[in-house]
């Protein structure tokens, strides 16, 4: 293993003496070369196949997006109005807009960018999305089959297209109007990013960026060496000293939350085994959710960088902002004893009709934070007799959690994300839909008002009753919104978001990399 890593060590040593060879003199103070989640060199970068839903996409600009303190603005609209019907939406777009190539944005591409998503299936979800028009170069109208009230969220999550240089390549070259644009790109490898010229919002201050794909030991040894002027860390070596680098912490919106599947465990109509005998008792899931002791599970699997969660982050308009006192021990025993689960064999694991209170549980193995926080649960719940076997495993088995239950990331400011796991009707879809095949039909007629009505007040009203719902149910375990952690060169000025940035695997950090400076 040891020679393993010193073999990488090696090889990325030379990959980057290569990139400074290129320009020996280079004084660096306009440019960066950073390592900043692995899915930044990924390649994909097409909006119409779902490219920025789940992380902020620096090559596009949206009609909308999610600026300060998490409240949607306007990007390339200028002005919106909603029919009060809430099937039509009418938008102003800017005069000013171009791509990377020069070539001016209009309502043709906004057509041409919705309709190219909606043809696909992707994680960009538009089924409510009836027809989209142009009916000048800049007013371009949506027209919806049924009200859809998170629908802005929905536009948030789409960059615009070139209709006149999208092909079938487009994902690994992508010609946006965002702040940056590309230079070069090797998948899996490294990504050089330049200033879009043609950008019409705050241009970007550096002149190049280098971003490298490095696994985590290879990551921090490059930063140790002064060849990356930042890098992302996980929680365990955040605290390292490394000459020249201080760390910097960026809380998350995301929680790390665990579904505990509430049905029994049984095969579906597709053959698939799902459910689960010891989390489908409603007293397992109560006794896990008031017994555990979050910020001892956060001290112990992320170095203490991190806060306990309970529900979708307060800070959202549409978040309930629920907290409880955890670690009640004693009263979560009372519930587990009164439920039937005793320890009658004195192994330290509560049985009930023949069955133990065990559980295994995935954790996602290219994510250490995941793994680790999953380690640290099972740890801290032995003291109420269940025992969990934390599993290492590939996020292809992991997400298949309808029987095997998971840790997640929760936690996007568009709360259709709690339509996707508590609603019934969302059961099993796109594999990953309510993987505890949870069912409340009271939580379904909330979450069916949050979703048709059109008054902003009313609709965060829905969505904040049918979580105080919900979670008398505890149909999932939150645990902990994790810090996420970089070691920053100094004299590198990054600018605070102001906002909970959604983890996105480190990605995130790079949504406003055009007013970072050197100082």
């Amino acid at each position: 293993m040891r020679k393993i890593l010193l073999f990488s060590m090696l090889i990325i040593t030379i990959f980057l003496a290569g990139c400074a060879s290129k320009d020996a003199k280079k004084t660096a103070k306009d440019e960066l070369t950073i390592s900043a989640g692995v899915n930044l060199v990924a390649g994909g970068f097409d909006p119409t196949a779902g490219y920025g839903v789940w992380a902020p996409d620096i090559f596009h600009s949206h009609l909308l997006q999610v600026k300060e303190k998490n409240q949607l603005a306007n990007d390339l609209a200028t002005a919106y109005e909603i029919s009060p019907d809430g099937l039509t939406y009418t938008f102003k777009i800017r005069k000013d807009a171009k791509f990377s190539d020069g070539h001016p944005l209009t309502s043709a591409d906004v057509v041409f960018t919705f309709e190219t998503t909606k043809s696909k299936a992707s994680a960009a979800d538009l089924t409510m999305l009836s027809s989209v028009e142009a009916l000048d170069e800049s007013t371009v109208v949506f027209h919806l089959k049924y009200p859809w009230s998170t629908f802005l969220f929905n536009l948030s999550e789409v960059g615009i297209v070139p209709k006149h240089a999208y092909n079938k390549n487009y994902g690994d070259q992508p010609i946006g109007s965002g702040a940056w644009k590309v230079m070069e790109f090797v998948k899996d490898q490294k990504l050089i990013l330049v200033p879009n010229e043609h950008y019409y919002g705050l241009k970007p201050k550096l002149k190049k960026v280098t971003i490298l794909k490095l696994d985590e030991d290879a990551a921090l040894a490059a930063a140790k060496s002064g060849k990356l002027d930042l890098v992302l860390v996980e929680s365990e070596f955040a605290k390292t000293e490394v000459a020249g680098m201080k760390l910097y912490k960026m809380p998350a919106m995301d929680a790390f939350t665990v579904n505990l599947p509430t049905i029994p465990e049984m095969t579906d109509s597709s053959g698939k085994k799902v459910g689960n005998n010891v989390t489908s008792d409603l007293a397992i899931r109560k006794a896990l959710n008031i017994g555990i002791n979050r910020e001892s599970i956060i001290q112990n699997a992320l170095s203490g960088l991190g806060r306990a969660s309970y529900g979708a982050a307060a800070e959202l308009s549409w978040s309930n902002g629920d907290s409880f006192k955890d670690n009640q021990v004693e009263e979560a025993k009372k519930i587990l004893e009164a439920a039937g689960w005793q320890d009658t064999d004195g192994d330290g694991i509560r049985e009930k009709n023949g069955v133990k209170a065990e559980i295994v549980i995935t954790g996602r193995s290219n994510d250490q934070a995941r793994y680790n926080t999953v380690v640290a649960l099972a740890e801290d719940a032995k003291k109420l007799g269940i025992r969990i076997v934390p599993k290492s495993a590939p996020w292809s088995e992991c997400r298949e959690a309808r029987n095997v239950p998971t840790c997640w990331v929760f936690g996007q400011p568009n709360p259709i994300e709690f339509y996707r796991y508590y609603d019934s009707s969302q059961i099993g879809k796109a594999v990953i839909g309510n993987p505890s095949s949870y069912t409340n039909e009271s939580v379904d007629v909330i979450i069916k008002k949050a979703l048709t009505a059109t008054n902003s007040d009313e609709i965060n009203g829905y969505w904040k009753e049918a979580q105080t719902l919900a979670k008398q149910d505890v149909p999932y375990l939150w645990i902990t919104r994790p810090d996420v952690t970089y070691l920053v060169k100094e004299g590198l000025d990054i600018s605070p978001l102001n906002k909970l940035p959604t983890r996105g695997q480190g990605i995130s950090i790079v949504e406003n990399m055009n007013e970072w400076t050197w100082k």
